[in-house]
């Protein structure tokens, strides 16, 4: 929901670590296939296929930008790929807290896509 508030649906009795796996890349596949009846497990794993995705797609503009600009401004270039790196990690660890605490962790511009599919 946009207003950040979970839906419910058939709870899992597994649905801290489900919620926790749908953070975690790939594994986010794991909680999309094995808990088909939770809602709420269901769009924390699409919402993290989304961030994935959104990363995929970051990590690709920024390695052009490395590429073209790397040669002037290596170090500088260096530092903030590392300084996005630590952010994503927050962002999954932002969103496996709220998860795991019966919440929904809602980024503008990305989170819609999760209720999409």
């Amino acid at each position: 929901m946009a207003d950040g508030m979970p839906t419910s649906g058939a709870p899992s009795s597994n649905r801290n670590v489900m919620i926790v796996l749908s953070y975690l890349w790939l594994l986010a596949l794991v909680p999309l296939v094995v808990e088909k009846e939770d809602r709420e497990v269901q769009w924390h794993a699409k919402h993290g296929l989304v961030l994935l995705i959104a990363e995929v797609v970051l990590w690709v503009l920024v390695t052009i930008i490395q590429m073209v600009v790397g040669m002037m401004l290596g170090c500088i270039v260096g530092v903030m790929g590392l300084v996005l790196w630590v952010g994503i990690l927050i962002v999954h660890i932002m969103a496996i807290v709220k998860g795991i605490n019966g919440q929904r962790l809602i980024i503008p511009g990305i989170s819609e896509y999760a209720s999409r599919f």
